[in-house]
């Protein structure tokens, strides 16, 4: 048993639900824990009873958190073991607990299980959170910048959150994501003139630039929108092939009546005369 207690206190804090009344707000509470790395649920005086299949079945796959869960009689027993204890409230409390934000409060827990110790965070009933007293139980307070007007959380959007700060507190990089982009080498200005050359062609066949005279100010205005942008190789390659179909269609020959290649005006001219021979048939 101390084995498990001491690989549960090395996964983070343990989420306490001081007596939930809906099974699928547990599960849904398990479910953002395992999102973000936590495991350690315990549950003080659900109201429908432990185990509970809503829970698990609300958990999405969670289950590793919902059969570890752990039912405590009172709160007290809930925390005997914990070194330090977060209590979360929508509310001003009559007491002298300092006050945390949830990015803060994910820090101080992650420094706190770095030095060893066991921490927790406390989490109220779904109508009205928690007592003055059950908040006494608590080391600090942590509450969210919510609007005033609407400040109540469900208690699963509340785990979380603090769930959410509990691991970001621990990259070395708070804003690194586990995918990116890909990584595209910037196009070369030869690219780039390329396909400004390719495309003033294509405009100056259809008359897009009218009147004449001001085709050199049209044409810096367009160098400008296209360079803005900074393309890498592979995004000049779609422009092109974009300008490419739309240089090969045209509204006597739209897209659906074929492909370019059977366009006569792109026919060889041997090809050409034998359709049109076919055609006369």
């Amino acid at each position: 048993m101390q084995a498990s207690n001491d690989i549960l206190a090395a996964t983070g804090p343990a989420i306490i639900l001081v007596e939930p009344q809906l099974g699928e707000n547990i599960g849904m509470v398990a479910r953002a824990m395992a999102n973000f790395g936590l495991s350690e649920l315990r549950l003080v005086n659900p109201r429908d009873g432990w185990p509970n299949e809503k829970a698990r079945a609300a958990a999405s796959r969670a289950d590793h958190v919902i059969d570890a869960a752990r039912v405590f009689d009172d709160l007290a027993s809930a925390v005997a073991d914990l070194n330090f204890v977060f209590a979360t409230t929508a509310r001003a409390r009559d007491n002298f607990k300092p006050v945390r934000g949830p990015v803060e409060a994910g820090r101080a827990l992650r420094a706190r299980q770095r030095s060893g110790q066991r921490t927790g965070i406390l989490f109220g009933r779904e109508r009205f959170g928690l007592y003055n007293d059950e908040v006494g139980l608590a080391d600090e307070i942590v509450t969210f910048p919510v609007d005033p007007a609407f400040s109540s959380l469900n208690i699963a959007q509340a785990a979380l959150l603090m769930s959410y700060e509990w691991m970001k507190s621990g990259l070395e990089d708070e804003t690194k994501t586990n995918f990116s982009s890909p990584d595209m080498m910037p196009a070369t200005k030869e690219q780039l003139h390329g396909l400004f050359a390719y495309l003033e062609g294509a405009l100056e066949a259809r008359g897009y630039f009218r009147p004449a005279p001001k085709k050199p100010k049209m044409v810096d205005n367009l160098r400008a929108v296209l360079t803005r942008a900074g393309f890498a190789e592979p995004e000049l390659k779609v422009l092109r092939g974009i300008i490419s179909s739309l240089d090969r269609f045209s509204p006597a020959m739209p897209r659906g009546d074929g492909s370019p290649g059977d366009d006569p005006r792109r026919l060889p001219a041997a090809a050409a005369k034998a359709r049109k021979a076919t055609d006369k048939e």
